[in-house]
């Protein structure tokens, strides 16, 4: 379980934070940190064996028949990705401790840190591409959170909902495009889609699939032109800012690429799409990044620009190309993790990153002067560093790149790119550490503490090693890596400093130069940058956001219109729809034979027919209604009794009890008669789209019921003993076959009960206790309110009602019953307490709390299902057994049984929360007690009847 472990430490580890502050900042960050490491040294643990080219596998099943499994697979791409992600992290946690003001929630920001950290981990650790889609959108979610952090910031709130609107759409468009894949390969793991290569690119569903997959890959890495969305995630703390950049987040897209450029490279489309937009990204990025201001800003664009580098890299299809993309993925994540870091060092000695007032700082901030300028010499290309010798290799693989058949588009952008990165990293460290000081710093400029210089010191170690030595420091690593991304097909290469005189050196020769000599023209620059008027993606973007907006909020409008007629009116339609389609083939009748019904079947069904037409006649009578409904009901049991489904019927009984009562006592305080709302001319036409929507759904059932094929109930009859306990299908579908929804169900019902609660607890404070207490009842009430023969009976039928309740609840699993039904069966005799006795009696006899009891249900439901997993079973997976006591005879235990007791006390408790609340306000209409809230509105007027309508 070391791989699930891995990807799982930061989440759970994320509650140490927010718990740890209390104990200090020096303990939350330690904690952050810990968490942080201890997931590292499990990956170096396993680091070995890939390192000898093992490809280590942990699959847990969970949904076998949906290819949902929890699969995780470490290789050395993985191993490369993910020590990036927990070692760059480390460094941020000890940068951010000193970096956070002590007004900074610190134990917010590592617990969002270790969350984003851990979906980032997720992600390059799956196999099953299912499990890497949850892991991608939580790193869309954790990202939101951490952009946002600076809640007091618009422009941090912005950016937050821009990156999540921008990723997020890709998002879901890269879900389709893994759905595809999966579906042309056969299988939605990892491990097996990269070996199906020719059979996706053969397939018709290939460019679709390629098509989708790189969108939610560009939009995550901030490609063109999705690119805007990256630069406004700047409103983030540095730290995040820096581990963004570097390890996270927009490398996510980057990974997939590679790690599906097994499968999906090689071909025309790939390469014309993701090369080109690479290339495009590159250059526009770079030109953009170069006139810059804001120093964060300037090094976010420098960051699009190098992930287009990588993209273009990647597109090339080569294995040398593909070897290149790797070495610079490890060089960029260094020496950009270190600029970040010094551009929050920057800002917090100056209080300013608005290059136009810095500069000057080289002898003001000597450390800083150094780390910076290592890391951006490092960018721009610059020789006996990192960034030099894989920029050089992106220039090699251009050269000999064609594009559409010319063999000079791709080398002489590649150049302007990498020209414009010179310049703007020669901007970075001319306009902000050289040149005269200045005596109008908003604040006096000072290196920071070893803190704060820590981690970017260590990473500018690395840029300067790498540089120096690059074979014995990542020369084994980036074949590694290299061989993983390729499926084995890169050689390996030898990293060397001199590599003689070629056309690429040539070429990094004029770039470095020529960036210079920019920089030197760079106020000329800046006017002809201005007078051109470049256009901007962020105005584009929010106007469609506005559009989207006004086009979703009629469109609701417009639907959702809060008319009940025009609800029911579209499910007439769908109805009329289905029923018409249950033709099919031109008949509508199956090869299944009719049955005569006999004549104490057709009873019943004229009754129905009966009151359903009484009701549609007599609806003004709101009283008559809750009658005739009830009648409904009770007919529809009679017909469950008639078809042997005596659980369905009981069930049906109870319901119609419970919601009859309630229905009634909420009448009380409602106007018996409902108004006209429509004219008879749209009564007539709503009259008759009912009657051609009713004929639809007889015609469905008639050409269900009509036809033969297999149904899922052969299987449920069929394995409710053998794999339930139960000789009670319907119980055992419940408890065990369906028990998910069943516990959903409970938990909507749980969520609607303390809906009423709060609903009904908002009318009796402030004005609306004043309307209550105000009311006037229109109709005279009975002066026997607590009947003595009712009091007696509900009595004495009390302890009746229990034991056959608990009678019911027991015998559930096989007979016909349950917790459900049991449930209904006390909640009615308890509702009858309340009717007969009076709110006030019965509350003072009640021993329960009803939340307590909803949440205790909903509790012992969830435990019951989680205990399966102690047996190594899926969640809520019933198990049985059989016991001897003497002197009674052997019988079943299941946990089915502690299940049902847990829908059971959810039902009582929501339906007693309900009747609970009505009593309240039936109570305050009369008289409010002295232990109720008197928050009376002196002003509120009483209302007639008239008025309550």
């Amino acid at each position: 379980m070391t791989l699930a472990l891995i990807a799982l430490t930061p989440f759970l580890g994320a509650l140490l934070p927010a718990l740890m502050i209390r104990t200090g900042r020096n303990a939350c960050a330690v904690t952050a940190g810990g968490v942080t490491l201890f997931a590292l040294i499990l990956l170096l643990v396993e680091a070995p064996a890939v390192w000898r080219g093992e490809v280590l596998l942990q699959r847990v099943d969970w949904m076998p028949g949906l290819g949902l499994n929890a699969t995780f697979m470490l290789d050395g791409l993985g191993l490369f990705f993910a020590g990036l992600i927990l070692g760059i992290g480390l460094l941020v946690i000890l940068y951010a401790r000193f970096y956070l003001d002590r007004d900074d929630p610190m134990g917010r920001f590592y617990s969002y840190l270790l969350l984003f950290q851990g979906a980032m981990v997720g992600i390059v650790l799956s196999d099953n591409v299912l499990m890497l889609l949850i892991f991608w959108e939580l790193t869309s979610l954790s990202s939101f959170l951490l952009i946002g952090y600076w809640r007091h910031a618009p422009e941090g709130r912005q950016g937050a909902r821009m990156a999540l609107a921008v990723t997020g759409m890709g998002g879901l468009a890269m879900i389709g495009g893994m759905l595809i894949l999966g579906d042309i390969a056969g299988s939605y793991d990892l491990s097996v889609i990269l070996t199906k290569g020719e059979a996706i690119q053969a397939s018709p569903l290939y460019l679709p699939a390629l098509l989708l997959i790189l969108l939610g890959c560009f939009t995550k890495s901030a490609q063109f032109p999705f690119h805007f969305w990256l630069p406004h995630a700047m409103a983030a703390p540095t730290p995040v800012s820096a581990y963004l950049h570097s390890a996270t987040m927009v490398k996510a897209g980057i990974f997939l690429m590679a790690r599906l450029w097994p499968a999906l490279s090689g071909t025309p489309e790939w390469f014309y799409i993701v090369s080109t937009t690479g290339l495009v990204t590159m250059v526009i990025a770079a030109v953009i990044a170069l006139f810059k201001d804001d120093l964060k800003a300037l090094l976010a664009f420098s960051t699009v620009s190098h992930l287009g580098l990588i993209t273009m890299l990647l597109g090339f299809g080569t294995p040398m190309a593909a070897t290149a993309a790797v070495f610079h993925i490890l060089n960029h994540a260094t020496f950009k993790a270190a600029l970040f870091m010094s551009a929050g060092i920057v800002d917090h000695a100056a209080h300013t990153r608005d290059i136009r007032r810095l500069g000057g700082l080289r002898r003001l901030m000597p450390a800083t002067f150094w780390v910076a300028t290592i890391a951006a010499l490092s960018m721009a290309g610059a020789p006996l560093l990192n960034g030099f010798l894989s920029k050089e290799m992106m220039l090699e693989e251009a050269v000999h790149t064609p594009w559409l058949g010319l063999g000079w588009p791709i080398p002489l952008l590649a150049t302007v790119g990498a020209l414009f990165s010179a310049a703007y990293s020669f901007r970075l460290i001319g306009h902000v550490f050289l040149g005269p000081q200045r005596d109008d710093y908003p604040a006096a400029p000072h290196d920071p503490g070893p803190g704060l210089l820590a981690a970017p010191a260590l990473l500018v170690a690395g840029v300067v090693a790498i540089g120096l030595a690059p074979a014995m420091v990542a020369g084994g690593l980036v074949n590694l890596v290299a061989d993983a991304v390729t499926g084995g097909a890169a050689e390996p290469v030898k990293l060397k400093i001199w590599h003689g005189l070629t056309l690429a050196l040539a070429m990094s020769a004029v770039a470095l130069v020529g960036g210079y000599l920019l920089l030197a023209r760079y106020a000329d620059a800046v006017a002809r940058w201005r007078r051109a008027g470049v256009f901007a993606a962020k105005p584009v973007f929010d106007a469609l956001i506005a559009l989207l907006a006004a086009l979703a909020e009629r469109g609701t409008s417009a639907l959702h219109a809060g008319t009940l007629p025009r609800a029911l009116g579209a499910l007439c339609v769908a109805l009329l729809a289905m029923g018409f389609a249950g033709w099919g083939e031109g008949a509508l009748a199956g090869s299944r034979e009719t049955l005569t019904p006999p004549l104490i079947a057709l009873a019943p069904w004229a009754l129905l027919i009966g009151t359903c037409l009484a009701a549609a006649r007599m609806h003004h009578d709101r009283l008559m209604m809750v009658l005739l409904t009830s009648v409904v009901g009770l007919v529809v049991s009679l017909g469950f009794v008639y078809l042997s489904a005596p659980d369905l019927a009981l069930t049906q009984i109870s319901v119609e009890v419970v919601t009859t009562v309630l229905m009634l006592l909420a009448l009380n305080f409602l106007p018996k008669d409902s108004p006209d709302e429509t004219g008879p001319m749209l009564r007539t036409a709503q009259a008759g789209l009912a009657l051609v929507a009713g004929l639809g759904a007889a015609a469905l059932s008639y050409a269900v019921m009509t036809r033969d094929g297999p149904t899922i109930s052969e299987f449920h009859v069929a394995q409710s003993y053998p794999g339930g306990g139960g000789t009670n299908v319907v119980n055992v579908i419940l408890v065990d076959f369906r028990g998910f929804d069943t516990f959903g169900e409970i938990i909507v019902l749980a969520i609607a009960a303390l809906g009423i609660y709060a609903l009904l607890d908002g009318a009796l404070r402030g004005p609306s206790l004043g309307r209550v207490i105000s009311w006037v009842p229109d109709q005279e009430r009975s002066k026997d309110r607590h009947p003595m023969m009712l009091v007696v009976a509900t009595r004495f039928l009390l302890p009746v009602s229990l034991v056959v309740g608990l009678f019911i609840l027991l015998r559930g699993h096989n007979q016909p019953g349950g917790g459900f039904i049991a449930g209904l069966v006390v909640a009615i005799a308890l509702v009858m307490q309340y009717v007969a006795s009076g709110y006030a009696w019965t509350a003072q006899r009640r021993p329960m709390d009803h939340h307590g009891m909803i949440g205790l249900g909903v509790l012992v439901a969830g435990l019951t299902g989680a205990g399966a997993w102690l047996a190594d079973r899926p969640f809520l997976t019933s198990a049985y057994g059989y016991v001897t006591l003497p002197p009674l005879e052997k019988f079943e235990l299941a946990t089915a049984m502690a299940f049902d007791l847990g829908v059971f006390l959810t039902v009582v408790g929501a339906v007693l929360l309900a009747l609970e609340n009505l009593s309240r306000v039936a109570r305050f209409a009369e008289q409010p007690g002295p232990d109720e809230p008197m928050d009376v509105d002196p002003s509120a007027e009483p209302r007639t009847a008239q008025e309550k309508g």
